[in-house]
């Protein structure tokens, strides 16, 4: 049965615009669109297609923005989804770069595809979005990714991203007085040198998704894999066993160390005492989908406490840092993926960044992980697809 397909507002891009909440600073007067420019080192000859699609903040509206950062509504939706509109914008050619504008106070994604455009559909809730790991999805032999952004009174915050998928590799980059930070980029050869990993690692190969020219298409993150078939179901099940039984100390917040929760297990319960004793959070032991989703028994409400709670233990697990290291988030880079069945997407994605940093799983962000950069006042944004 086809899964659900998710509306264009992400969970990342919740987090990035909750993020930006939390840091916003006073409103600029400024409120013209910021130039954001995709260039295209790939190497390849294909047509490039770019689309700007989210949500209006202020309206809450979904849509999509022009060229020239003029954000449109979706309209004509039906039950049964219908196709939308056209909203592609032409891209740059090899070597070449495309400079568009995106409107201020919008969250969502710049999707870019090779070769051919995608395809999108409205229904009465709002855009079906490409899910290439459900079947029948009509974009399953297309090659294309996407970056996700929110741009509000608190800059910007773009951030690559893998947590579904990893196709084409891309360098995210924002601009101001203060100079230009970036991160995403691979190392030489990075794209491949992930392919072979994965390939190489029996239960993750077949998460490789080849067209029929020859083109690996995409690599699917574990659960999508095995939404789609392609993965066992109970890859994890084993180490979450293992894991849950082992008492754990979360300290969620880096600037606040006083704030600490204890865990307790017992059976397949997972409970968490403040410094005064009393019980906040109680968790029943995640399945393999359940890790993978960081959703279901992990479950992460917008709270200071149950939140930030679920998140660290989705990302010691994601790691396999759970049961090993007594105190979440605990280590570093170098002790992440050692555990006996790791998660060999993250790890192998990670470790052929040009700085370690990368959006493999919904809450990569715990101890900074992610490739992700922010500006409070930023004067352009850009997108490097890199070669491959």
């Amino acid at each position: 049965m086809r899964r659900k397909q998710t509306k264009i507002l992400t969970a990342l891009a919740v987090l990035a615009a909750a993020t930006a909440a939390w840091f916003a600073l006073p409103a600029s007067a400024d409120e013209s669109p910021l130039p954001f420019t995709v260039t295209n080192h790939t190497g390849r000859g294909d047509a490039v297609f770019l689309y700007v699609l989210g949500t209006d903040l202020t309206t809450g509206k979904l849509g999509y923005a022009n060229a020239s950062g003029q954000f449109t509504a979706w309209t004509g939706g039906a039950a049964t989804p219908v196709p939308a509109p056209d909203v592609s914008i032409p891209g740059p050619s090899s070597g070449a770069g495309t400079t568009i504008q995106i409107p201020r106070n919008m969250s969502g994604r710049i999707y870019e595809s090779f070769g051919q455009k995608l395809v999108f559909k409205l229904t009465t809730d709002g855009l079906v979005q490409p899910a290439p790991w459900a079947a029948g999805d009509p974009n399953q032999n297309i090659l294309f990714d996407w970056s996700e952004f929110t741009l509000n009174d608190g800059g910007i915050f773009l951030n690559s991203t893998q947590v579904d998928m990893f196709a084409v590799p891309q360098e995210v980059s924002v601009t101001s007085s203060a100079g230009t930070s970036s991160t995403g980029a691979p190392v030489t050869g990075g794209r491949q040198k992930i392919i072979d990993e994965v390939k190489g690692a029996g239960d993750f190969a077949r998460s490789v998704v080849t067209g029929s020219d020859g083109t690996v298409l995409r690599i699917l993150s574990p659960g999508k894999a095995a939404d789609a078939g392609l993965m066992s179901p109970t890859y994890y099940d084993s180490y979450i066993s293992s894991a849950w039984a082992a008492p754990v100390t979360v300290v969620p917040f880096a600037d606040q160390p006083s704030v600490r929760f204890a865990g307790h297990p017992a059976g397949d319960v997972l409970s968490f005492t403040d410094s005064t004793g009393a019980t906040v959070a109680t968790f029943n032991k995640p399945s393999t989908a359940d890790v993978w989703g960081c959703d279901g028994a992990l479950a992460a409400p917008n709270d200071q406490v149950v939140g930030p709670i679920a998140r660290t233990l989705c990302a010691a697990l994601q790691r396999g840092t759970l049961g090993v290291l007594d105190t979440q988030p605990g280590g570093t880079a170098a002790d992440f993926y050692r555990n006996s069945t790791p998660n060999v997407y993250a790890k192998a994605i990670h470790e052929n960044m040009a700085d370690g940093k990368a959006y493999a799983f919904a809450f990569d962000d715990v101890q900074n992980q992610e490739s992700l950069v922010h500006d409070a006042a930023p004067t352009s944004a850009g997108i490097t697809m890199t070669a491959f």
